[in-house]
C-alpha cells in the first residue's frame, strides 16, 4: 500500500496532467508495490481536487467489461470512475481535440437512473427497475498516464488505468431514449463510422452478457466505500467495441438502429 503523501502527490500529478495535456509515465513502474486499492485511493484524491474547483459528479463509468476492450487494453479486470460535469458534450457539435492528450472513442449504452442504487446485493433486475431510461452514448477516453511506456512500450497496468479516472475524459449522449424493458438490451447493436467509414460494430451483449450486469457490479463495488449510484446519474455500462483513434477533423457517427444515432466532430 502507498502512503497518504504519495497518493496525494500522484493525484496532483494527474490533475495537472489533465489541465496541461502532458502525459505521465506509469505509476506502477515507479511504484511496483502499488495495488488496486492504491489506484482507487489516487482516483478519489483526484476527484477531491476537481470538486474543489467547483466541478460536480454527474455519473459513473465502468470500463473493461467486454472481451473486446480487455484484449485492446491487455487488462482483464473491470474498473470504474466518476463522470465529472465538464466531461459532458452535446451531440451534433464540435469538440476541441486540444482538451485531450491521446483521445479514442468507444461505443456504449448509458443508464440514467430514476432512483438510487446502493449495494451490496444489487442485481441486474434491480438495475432495470431503478433505470429511468437507456440511451446511446459515445465515450471519449484519454491517457493522462501513457497507454504504452514511452521507452519500453510496456502496456500500463490496471493500477495505472484506475488511477487515471479509468481513462475517461468525455461523454456524448444521444439517440432515442428507451425504457429498459422496451427492448432486449443484449441485442442492441451499433455501427461506429469515422469520416463515413465503418470502424467498429458490436452488440451490447458483449458487456458481461448484459449491459445492466455492469451497473449492478458497480453499485456493489462502490458500496465498500460507503458510496452509491444516485437519482439522475448517467452510468456508462462499458464499451462493446474496441476504441477508435481520432485526430483533429475526424467526424464520428454511431448508428444504433432503432435507438437512433450519436454524432460529433473533433476540431
Amino acid at each position: 500500500m502507498l502512503d497518504a503523501t504519495t497518493i496525494a502527490t500522484l493525484a496532483r500529478q494527474l490533475y495537472d496532467a489533465r489541465k496541461t495535456r502532458t502525459p505521465l509515465r506509469h505509476f506502477s513502474r515507479a511504484h511496483p508495490q502499488m495495488t488496486i486499492d492504491d489506484g482507487y485511493a489516487i482516483q478519489r484524491e483526484w476527484v477531491k481536487l476537481e470538486l474543489a474547483d467547483g466541478r460536480t459528479i454527474r455519473g459513473r463509468k465502468i470500463g473493461l467489461t467486454s472481451r473486446a476492450m480487455q484484449q485492446a487494453s491487455q487488462i482483464t479486470e473491470p474498473d470504474y470512475a466518476p463522470l465529472m460535469d465538464d466531461m459532458f458534450f452535446e451531440q451534433g457539435g464540435d469538440i476541441p481535440i486540444n482538451r485531450f492528450i491521446a483521445p479514442r472513442v468507444e461505443v456504449e449504452l448509458a443508464f440514467v437512473l430514476g432512483r438510487p442504487l446502493r449495494g451490496p446485493g444489487v442485481t441486474l433486475f434491480e438495475v432495470l427497475a431503478a433505470t429511468d431510461y437507456v440511451c446511446p452514448a459515445l465515450e471519449i477516453i484519454d491517457a493522462r498516464i501513457e497507454q504504452f511506456d514511452r521507452e519500453t512500450r510496456a502496456p500500463r497496468k490496471v493500477f495505472d488505468t484506475i488511477s487515471d479516472f479509468a481513462a475517461n475524459a468525455g461523454i456524448v449522449l444521444g439517440g432515442r431514449p428507451v425504457k429498459p424493458d422496451a427492448v432486449d438490451l443484449r441485442w442492441v447493436g451499433a455501427m461506429l463510422f469515422k469520416n463515413g467509414v465503418i470502424e467498429e460494430t458490436g452488440l451490447a451483449a458483449g458487456v458481461l452478457n448484459h449491459p445492466a450486469t455492469g451497473v449492478a457490479w458497480l453499485a456493489n463495488k462502490i458500496a465498500a466505500h460507503d458510496e452509491q449510484l444516485n437519482t439522475g446519474d448517467a452510468v456508462l455500462a462499458g464499451s462493446f467495441t474496441r476504441p477508435t483513434t481520432v485526430v483533429a477533423g475526424d467526424g464520428l457517427h454511431a448508428d444504433y438502429g432503432p435507438l437512433g444515432t450519436v454524432s460529433f466532430r473533433f476540431l
